[in-house]
């Protein structure tokens, strides 16, 4: 029965391996998690005069340096003071040379998002009238090349050694005690400990090159490493260290004091170390709520403890079941997987199903925001993946609790079969052993011959027998390790629960790379905003028909008090509309005011006035996004300048809204 299905296990690694591959190659750089949704000037724009300044307004917040936003002439030459400035962590401006010529200009710019990922992006706009231009605007792509690759490795380690590390334990702790004992589990754990530990170092050294310039020389820059030091990501990276530290101490007690200790003594023990060791898992899961998408957008305060759970069931639940694995083809055969011990795993991975299911609805509302978002964009097609593969495992593991059960039913005299037919097998095995042995020495296996050759090794007199000493305790070795073989694979029962907890393992590999691909990808609620804000620029860029223009000359009674407000509203329909202002001096210049504020009212249905505080975007250049507009009819448009502390006017006229 071994041979028959051993064929088909390989297809199905190979497989799910292969699909594993498929989703790495495609994952590709991070892509940007904060969209830029507005520029001043904007994307292709043609203006009359070269502006003081440009502006980019993000999703979400971001962190510049100096060198994050440029502006190039046509010849590829900086025209920028090389200093933005930022208001609210969304909207930065970087001020512009006097005299620019006409020409095509290029607006390049790197960022880093709230949630810790590099954006990147370019785009041109025109002064006077478009012109040739030396600037290449594609591939400007942030986190890519051989750092970013590098850098995306370390992700993918780090997340896997925290499920082995994480899962391995609470596995030994919650359902075998036992198997702290066992090497092999023990090898497990400890690797996965030294996996995360050594990917959590190279992802430090990794994040000033790969959110900067990606040059593999920036790695070893001390300088740059500080700055990463200050930021979020970099603190978090730093508290994973720490927290390392204290569950290789919890490791060290789980495996040396713990496992030394009776079963009476053990139970005393294994509250102090469930309390330990879930504090601990929770601060490491924590690392990446903090730095990563919880960390942002709606409901950050409630969405970084829910990322928590949810990343603990995911590990507890696919580290759990590949310790399980590992310690049902590699355990001893004097220590095996005792049914009980399965049973109580499998209690776990359900509640952690549970866990999984009403956390991961709330990440599903919070990221996407509406039910087109699924099939629209990138991050909801990699969900609905992940979804299927969690009824898969869901499905796999009911199989797995079949076999359970079959082998907690098993009879004694079934067992004592198994174990007889072992015996037999063994026994077998080692008088073909012998007789090998004697036909490579050419003499007769016995008491005798062995306790010679025994005295050969020892004395060192006869090099041969050295060799034939070594060659038989070659053979008892290979005799050993084909008696536990076969101990493991009598049983039938314990032969399908090993067959179907291998398919859940590599079913949770490929969920394992999904998910890790998610938290590179752009949320299907920002990827739709960028996608608004961009057909809501290419409208904007052409003529709007329905767009009200109003010019309302003011006069403050002040020095410097006179020009004209200019207040475009767009669409000038019901709902919501956009509306710009601008300030210019009587003869065409753009200045700035303290403040300019606007109400509308409709005074035959008693409506109003709806206050409107515009955002300064530039100079001279105010907007507001969204305003609500109840009804259709004659509108009064009131605007509200003041030009000091105490001078100010409002001038008003009205507009048609259709």
């Amino acid at each position: 029965m071994t041979q028959t299905i051993a064929p088909r296990l390989r297809t199905l690694v190979l497989l799910l391996l292969a699909a594993a591959c498929a989703l790495l190659a495609g994952a590709g750089p991070a892509s940007a998690h904060a969209a830029l949704t507005g520029s001043d000037p904007r994307e292709g724009a043609v203006v009359d005069r070269a502006p003081a300044q440009v502006s980019l307004t993000f999703s979400e917040s971001v962190s510049m340096d100096d060198d994050s936003l440029r502006v190039l002439d046509p010849k590829g030459k900086r025209v920028d003071d090389g200093k933005p400035s930022g208001t609210g962590g969304t909207t930065y401006s970087v001020k512009l040379h006097a005299g620019l010529p006409d020409g095509t200009y290029t607006v390049t710019y790197q960022v880093v998002s709230a949630d810790s990922h590099p954006v990147s992006g370019a785009y041109t706009f025109s002064v006077g009238a478009p012109s040739e231009t030396s600037v290449t605007v594609s591939g400007q792509e942030a986190g890519g090349g051989f750092v970013g690759g590098l850098y995306g490795v370390g992700r993918y380690v780090s997340y896997a050694a925290f499920a082995v590390l994480v899962g391995g334990a609470a596995f030994v702790l919650a359902c075998w005690p036992r198997g702290s004992g066992v090497r092999v589990v023990q090898r497990f754990v400890v690797s996965g400990w030294l996996a995360l530990t050594a990917a959590t170092l190279l992802l430090l050294l990794l994040r000033g090159s790969y959110t900067g310039s990606g040059k593999v020389a920036d790695i070893f820059d001390l300088g740059l490493l500080g700055e990463v030091l200050q930021t979020k990501s970099g603190a978090a990276l730093v508290s994973r260290l720490l927290l390392l530290a204290a569950a290789a101490l919890f490791i060290a007690v789980l495996f040396g004091a713990y496992d030394k200790r009776e079963d009476e003594e053990k139970r005393d023990l294994t509250f102090g170390l469930a309390v330990g060791g879930s504090v601990v898992a929770a601060g490491l899961a924590a690392t990446w709520a903090m730095s990563e998408h919880a960390s942002v957008g709606l409901q950050a305060g409630l969405a970084m403890p829910v990322d928590v759970v949810h990343l603990i069931a995911v590990a507890t639940w696919l580290g759990g079941l590949t310790a399980l694995l590992v310690a049902l083809y590699r355990g001893p055969a004097d220590t095996p997987v005792p049914a009980v011990a399965v049973r109580r795993f499998s209690r776990i991975a359900f509640g952690s199903v549970i866990a999984l299911v009403v956390t991961g609805t709330y990440q599903s509302w919070r990221q996407l925001g509406s039910w087109t978002a699924f099939t629209d964009t990138r991050y909801g097609q990699l969900l609905l993946v992940k979804i299927g593969l969690v009824a898969v495992l869901v499905g796999v593991a009911y199989f797995s609790r079949r076999w359970t059960a079959q082998l907690a039913e098993a009879t004694p005299a079934a067992r004592g079969a198994a174990k007889a037919s072992a015996k037999a097998a063994v026994k077998a095995g080692s008088k073909t052993a012998g007789k090998a042995s004697a036909k490579s020495s050419g003499k007769p296996t016995g008491p005798g011959n062995a306790k010679a050759a025994e005295k050969a090794s020892g004395a060192g007199k006869d090099s041969g027998g050295s060799r034939r000493a070594a060659q038989l305790a070659r053979q008892r070795a290979a005799v050993d390790a084909a008696r536990q073989k076969r101990q493991r694979d009598a049983d039938p029962n314990r032969f399908g629960l090993r067959r179907s907890v291998l398919a859940e393992a590599g079913v949770a590999v490929v969920l394992l790379v999904v998910t890790t691909v998610l938290t590179q990808t752009e949320p299907g609620r920002t990827e739709e905003e960028a996608k608004a804000a961009g057909a809501s620029s290419a409208t904007s860029s052409a003529p709007s028909t329905g767009a009200v223009t109003l010019d309302m000359p003011f006069d403050t009674g002040s020095q410097n008090g006179k020009g004209v407000i200019r207040v475009e509203l767009d669409p000038a329909r019901v709902g919501a509309n956009a509306m710009h202002l601008y300030v210019e001096r009587p003869d065409g210049t753009a200045f700035d005011i303290p403040e300019v504020k606007v109400a509308l009212t409709q005074k035959a249905k008693d409506i109003g006035p709806l206050p409107v505080v515009p955002d300064h975007i530039t100079t001279g250049h105010w907007s507001a996004s969204g305003v609500q507009i109840p009804m259709a009819g004659d509108w009064e448009v009131a605007v509200t300048v003041r030009t000091s502390d105490i001078d100010q006017v409002t001038v008003s006229k009205n507009a048609q809204i259709g």
